[in-house]
């Protein structure tokens, strides 16, 4: 295993995790925007008005795009699984 090697590894490794975790933190922050614009203009200041929308925002984004993510999840693993005798060596 040369350095370069580990490197692209890791990197695919990354990337695959941003992939997977980008519709949820997009969704959050939108649903975060939108509710700290409507404090905003009505001066209610409680918290809990914030995290409410974003955690059903956040539930709604996993059920929409799970389907895309285990497909994505999928593809990374049967290629770590096809190419582990070539890891190996």
């Amino acid at each position: 295993m040369t350095p370069e090697f580990i490197t692209g590894f890791f990197m695919q490794a990354i990337k695959t995790a941003i992939y997977l975790a980008s519709p949820m933190l997009a969704v959050g922050l939108i649903a975060g925007v939108l509710v700290s614009m409507f404090q905003a203009a009505t001066q209610i200041n409680e918290m809990t008005l914030v995290f409410v929308p974003k955690m059903l925002g956040v539930a709604l984004a996993l059920l929409f795009f799970f389907p895309w993510m285990l497909k994505i999840i999928i593809g990374y693993t049967q290629n770590l699984f096809i190419n582990l005798p070539t890891y190996i060596r």
